[in-house]
């Protein structure tokens, strides 16, 4: 990355922190970025919070996608960042009204020290809720200030007044009485016509106008009514800065959480991506309820016991935030069996609560024990996906066969189909939902779906038809080594792939291996030390050479595979 003249001088000036005074104080608003930015390369903490103390401009962006090889901000200029946006509430020079750090959180642990997910929404409640009694304070030494100045002003104008009679009483004469009262007349319209002093602080004083406002005040609130939109207009009245963020919650942080969502202050904390773990049914609906509605994009749900009829409950909930586009269900228990009494009725709301669910275009259900109900689940959608998951789902030839003709199949850009047995019966479904989806799909993964050589020569032609396929995971697989050049040559004439997760083939394993071992087996089983497994990489990376493609990345590395680092 080429750097600009701009960004390397903001490094160097927010290198040295002893001269900020020097030039904080001539900054114009225009390079406040490159410095905020240089200062969290740099992790100058110090830095960061001066500028964004006094941020220039309404809203400030920290987050987002990263791009490939930049780690995340480092956790001390984070929680600088959170610190200055507080004081900044207090502070005349700073206009910040929105904090957007949505995708800020990095990988605990990670290079750099960043802040995970589940940190910096502890850190961002207790920002929340620490800036309540801030604003409180300073609000009562600005009331204090005010009743300060008003009393010198009645002091000064009352000495002013006292003046003008003494003077009046010295002149002779009745013309000079008349005179001395016009001059009063006219010095007290003129502070009236001026502002310095109103009529009502002239006659009543500043105590008893302070009662008459207050008054005022909450007749109007009375008049203005109970319903639920005049009181969030009411609420964001007196917020001075909206904080966007994802926020990570599981039963140790909720009650954090819940708190920072339900106070009322200078700080609204608003929610794009909800992630949830290990939290039971009511917890998830209060926090819901307590979301802002029209902020809420995403809702990830993990590791909770729901049921279906758990999932059923909630679905007409989630449907109440008009901008919700991705559903995602990781090993939530959504185990359906129909010997069961009532659950058709069960899974026929469950139905119709994904029907309410208008602008989804992200489906994930990882490992939820549903065979055979697939459409019964998206048939109901009334917007095709663009985006379905279902690993772990021992999806059935039905239900393939039904994806592969239904309404999402041609608009699909991301399909993950790992770890569901394929075979002979389910491979035409296969074959054709990639002829159906071959100009939209841009992610696949097959991982883990038992293909053999002979599974894969049937599957390839109708993969190489796929134009616009980007990355492609087929590891775990049980492939020679045959079959994995197979592959290969059939990715390097895929013109728009980039990633190629590819198997480890059966020669480099271990003797006593099964002859059709499972996913499970080839990730378990140790590869034999006594064979060049650079000798299989060289062989691919042959055909690459023999192609030209010098930009397709081949990996068998299957923990630090990552698709989204693909453009």
């Amino acid at each position: 990355m080429v750097l600009s003249l701009v960004s390397l001088c903001a490094r160097e000036v927010v290198s040295d922190h002893s001269s900020s005074p020097c030039w904080l104080r001539w900054l114009p608003r225009e390079l406040y970025r490159p410095l905020l930015e240089a200062a969290f390369t740099g992790c100058r903490p110090l830095a960061v919070g001066e500028l964004a103390q006094r941020w220039p401009e309404r809203a400030l962006r920290v987050g987002g996608r990263r791009e490939q090889g930049q780690t995340a901000p480092n956790r001390l200029c984070i929680q600088a960042l959170l610190l200055a946006v507080v004081r900044g509430l207090s502070d005349q020079r700073s206009a910040l009204q929105v904090l957007d750090l949505c995708g800020l959180q990095g990988d605990e642990g990670g290079i750099g020290n960043p802040m995970g997910g589940w940190s910096l929404t502890v850190a961002l409640c207790t920002m929340v809720v620490q800036a309540r009694p801030g604003a409180q304070k300073a609000q009562r030494r600005e009331e204090r200030e005010r009743k300060k100045f008003s009393a010198l002003e009645r002091q000064r104008n009352v000495k002013r007044e006292r003046e003008q009679r003494k003077r009046g009483k010295e002149l002779n004469g009745e013309e000079a009485n008349t005179s001395n009262r016009d001059l009063v007349i006219n010095d007290r319209e003129r502070m009236l016509s001026s502002g310095v002093l109103g009529e009502e602080e002239f006659i009543k004083g500043v105590r008893r106008r302070m009662e008459i406002e207050r008054k005022r005040g909450s007749a109007e609130t009375s008049v203005a009514g109970n319903g639920k939109d005049n009181e969030e207009k009411d609420v964001n009245s007196d917020v001075l800065v909206h904080v966007r963020a994802d926020l990570f919650v599981n039963a140790r942080s909720w009650e954090r959480v819940r708190v920072a969502l339900s106070t009322m202050g200078p700080l609204k904390l608003q929610c794009r991506y909800l992630r949830v773990e290990e939290i039971s049914i009511s917890s998830i609906r209060t926090l819901l309820e307590l979301l802002p509605h029209q902020d809420l994009l995403g809702v990830d749900i993990r590791y909770s016991s729901l049921g279906v009829a758990g999932l059923a409950e909630l679905l007409p909930l989630i449907s109440t935030f008009p901008a919700l586009s991705s559903l995602r269900l990781h090993y939530c228990n959504l185990d359906f069996r129909r010997d069961h009494p009532g659950q058709e009725e069960i899974l026929k709301d469950l139905s119709q609560g994904l029907a309410q669910l208008q602008q989804l275009r992200r489906l994930s259900l990882t490992a939820l024990r549903l065979p055979g109900q697939l459409r019964v689940l998206l048939s109901s959608l009334p917007q095709p996906l663009e985006i379905l998951e279902l690993p772990y789902l021992s999806l059935s030839p039905a239900d393939l066969a039904y994806l592969s003709c239904s309404h999402h199949a041609s608009t699909l850009q991301q399909v993950d189909l790992s770890e569901n047995r394929l075979d002979e019966v389910t491979l035409p479904s296969i074959r054709r939902l990639l002829c159906q989806a071959s100009s939209s799909l841009q992610h696949l993964s097959l991982s883990g779906c038992s293909l053999t050589d002979g599974l894969l020569g049937l599957l390839l032609p109708s993969l190489g038809v796929c134009s616009a396929l980007k990355s492609l995971g087929f590891a775990l697989n049980p492939l020679s080594k045959a079959g994995l050049l197979d592959l290969v040559r059939t990715a390097v004439r895929m013109p728009s792939l980039r990633h190629l997760l590819y198997p480890n083939p059966l020669e480099d394993y271990q003797p006593g291996l099964p002859d059709l071992p499972s996913s499970a087996q080839l990730l378990d089983w140790p590869l034999d030390i006594a064979t060049d497994i650079n000798m299989t990489s060289n062989q691919l990376n042959k055909v690459l050479i023999e192609s030209g493609r010098s930009d397709l990345f081949l990996t068998c590395d299957l923990l630090n595979y990552d698709k989204d680092l693909v453009d």
